[in-house]
């Protein structure tokens, strides 16, 4: 085989298009040659879609010593129309690998909050849990975060919920600053 030298490859007509190789073919690039791309680039990497995120416009009531679901009310954004209901589901011919994470921001009315729990939930079944709590007894404020990767399948759906125990008085999730979300998005 031979070796094209040149330092331009145009199509014939303007704005025309330039196969190379045909279905099967493989390119080759070797190691220490830099690809600049200045144009549009298509079909390369991951998309990471179905992505959402959605969180708290106000600060959301708890309860003390109950597991609760977190009714997060406002989507940032949403690429899929996938979140709804407060729950995000997997829409069809989208299974696969997913990365899901939340976060809650805990406090209750001044008091203690010795110990909180965010969950995640798939198909109404825990799957992931992370915890915060306060050994000192001293905390007015906690945050608890959650994140996994996991295979989902379409149809399958995702919640996040919480437990608390505070010294006294209502938990509340913070609403202030994105304290509280849950985010998502598919990884392949």
């Amino acid at each position: 085989m031979g070796t094209i030298k040149t330092t331009n490859i145009e199509p014939i007509a303007d704005n025309g298009t330039v196969t190379l190789g045909s279905s099967g073919d493989t390119f080759t690039v070797p190691s220490g040659v830099t690809i600049t791309n200045n144009g549009t680039q298509t079909g390369f990497g991951e998309t990471n879609t179905p992505a959402f995120m959605a969180r708290l416009a106000s600060n959301f009531t708890l309860t003390d010593q109950a597991t609760v679901k977190v009714n997060f009310d406002t989507e940032d954004f949403d690429t899929d129309s996938a979140f709804a209901s407060n729950k995000f589901t997997v829409p069809s011919g989208e299974g696969g690998k997913y990365f899901i994470s939340a976060q809650l921001g805990v406090s209750a009315s001044g008091s203690v909050v010795k110990r909180s729990d965010i969950y995640i939930y798939v198909n109404g079944s825990k799957v992931a849990s992370g915890t915060g709590f306060d050994s000192s007894n001293t905390q007015y404020d906690v945050f608890v975060n959650v994140a996994l990767s996991f295979d989902l399948s379409a149809g399958d759906y995702v919640e996040i919920y919480n437990y608390n125990d505070v010294s006294s008085g209502t938990p509340v999730a913070r609403a202030s600053d994105k304290q509280s979300y849950f985010t998502g998005f598919k990884i392949t």
